[in-house]
């Protein structure tokens, strides 16, 4: 387990994860920063339910919106789509790993917004690579 000093704070997570947004290729990027970003302590008791998970500790990062690729071009209204990173799972993860605050941080967000694009988890990989090279 880590040592280190203070906990990094919502406003520390949330400017890691927009570094990580603004280092993603195009056409990424664009399509991604119109997602509303929400950095939170843990998810939801209900959201936590409806996915069948026990442990607040289980859920880093949650997307919420309907994919790119399931949408209509009649479709209009809509909330914008959220990335929901969530710092103490985020954090603990971190601790316990190997990772760097940084790279775990840009992992949770980007297999969150592979959701949004309706990638693959290989896509995401991918995505995650390109990201880190640029």
């Amino acid at each position: 387990m880590r040592a280190f000093g203070p906990a990094p704070s919502f406003e520390e997570i949330e400017a890691i994860a927009r570094q990580s947004l603004d280092r993603l290729p195009e056409p990424f990027a664009a399509t991604a920063r119109e997602i509303v970003l929400r950095i939170e302590e843990f998810a939801e008791e209900e959201i936590l339910a409806e996915m069948g998970i026990e442990d607040p500790y289980d859920l880093t990062g949650l997307y919420v919106g309907r994919p790119l690729t399931e949408r209509s071009v009649d479709e209009s209204g809509r909330f914008p789509d959220q990335v929901f990173l969530y710092r103490a799972p985020i954090l603990l993860e971190w601790m316990e790993g190997e990772d760097s605050l940084e790279h775990l941080v840009a992992h949770v967000l980007i297999h969150e917004i592979g959701h949004h694009f309706g990638l693959s988890d290989e896509d995401m990989h991918a995505l995650e690579e390109a990201a880190e090279h640029e």
